[in-house]
């Protein structure tokens, strides 16, 4: 770790992970996809993909090239691999037992992120600067400080409100 106030949460948790894992529901991802308008051939990024049932949903009714899950906690990470072996997508599935602030979106088309504000905004640097022209973003609940949505879908409320960004 790099001794950022992250760190220090993270710690909190008992190890490298910054938020504690909170599952999206499954009545939202289908919102969450059809905002992300995932194409044929593009890479599709789940930062803290938990159980990784956002990226296999996306590596299973979406055309694209690939779907990668970046998740911090190695339960979850290995959850993740074995839920993309059950749903026959792990051709397509490729999960980071990682850090996300280690992984490179350079070639992220769409990102997914379910965070915090706060780790949002610690991190909008790092999508401005790795980010394409182009590649979208879509996070719930919490917005990306500084960054202005495209869009916001739903209303206030938990795991109802999803706000689009598009990397100028």
């Amino acid at each position: 770790m790099d001794g950022t106030w992250l760190d220090t949460i993270a710690l909190a948790f008992g190890g490298d992970q910054i938020v504690p894992f909170v599952a999206t529901r499954w009545e939202i991802i289908p919102r969450i996809l059809e905002l992300l308008d995932l194409k044929r051939g593009e890479v599709f990024y789940d930062i803290g993909c938990g159980d990784g049932r956002i990226a296999i949903a996306a590596a299973k009714y979406y055309p694209i090239k690939r779907a990668v899950c970046v998740e911090v906690n190695k339960s979850l990470a290995a959850q993740a691999v074995e839920n993309s072996i059950k749903e026959e997508v792990q051709d397509r599935v490729l999960v980071l037992n990682t850090d996300f602030r280690k992984v490179g979106l350079w070639d992220a088309d769409a990102v997914y992120m379910y965070l915090l504000t706060s780790v949002n905004e610690y991190l909008r640097p790092k999508l401005e600067r790795e980010l394409r022209p182009g590649a979208r973003v879509v996070t719930l609940d919490f917005p990306i400080p500084g960054w202005e949505p495209v869009r916001v879908v739903g209303e206030p409320g938990w795991q109802n409100t999803l706000y689009l960004y598009v990397k100028r």
